[in-house]
């Protein structure tokens, strides 16, 4: 009965309150005690939840890195403006960024084709119907020529 009253008369006092008083009666348990948990493995919990918090969040900042990483990449790639704010994920996580080893294989193919493109030969066989080899021998008919005319040039 006493309980009742408490109950009843106590929600009440609060809410006159605001519930500013935070004062723990006899009756109601510690939060360890509330989880069946001894002081010292409630701290032990708690410690543990720390250390798994402070590895997502440094999981989660070399994630941030590496995605900065590869927008700095194809920024310098395409030739197109920073962003400060790559600039500093990438500097608060350290010299641990790394890019994943899928997309590192993607960048290098990615850089072999620009540079096989950039090439005489890759420039040649984008213009539509050449043969290489036809051109080959016109170039060494040419030198060819080139090395008669001199044997008969009466200046050399």
């Amino acid at each position: 009965m006493a309980f009742m009253v408490k109950h009843v008369v106590g929600g009440q006092l609060k809410n006159l309150t605001g519930g500013l008083t935070e004062e723990k009666s006899e009756g109601e348990k510690s939060d360890a005690a509330a989880q069946g948990m001894t002081q010292e493995e409630f701290e032990q919990y708690q410690q543990q939840l720390e250390e798994e918090k402070k590895e997502r969040e440094a999981h989660y900042a070399q994630k941030k890195a590496e995605r900065a990483t590869v927008r700095t990449h194809f920024r310098e790639k395409y030739r197109l403006p920073k962003n400060e704010m790559d600039e500093t994920q990438i500097q608060q996580a350290g010299d641990d960024v790394v890019l994943p080893t899928e997309l590192a294989k993607m960048i290098a193919e990615d850089n072999e084709e620009e540079a096989h493109k950039q090439s005489v030969l890759g420039q040649l066989s984008n213009i539509q119907n050449v043969d290489i080899d036809q051109l080959k021998d016109k170039a060494q008919a040419t030198l060819e020529d080139l090395k008669k005319q001199t044997e008969n040039c009466s200046l050399m």
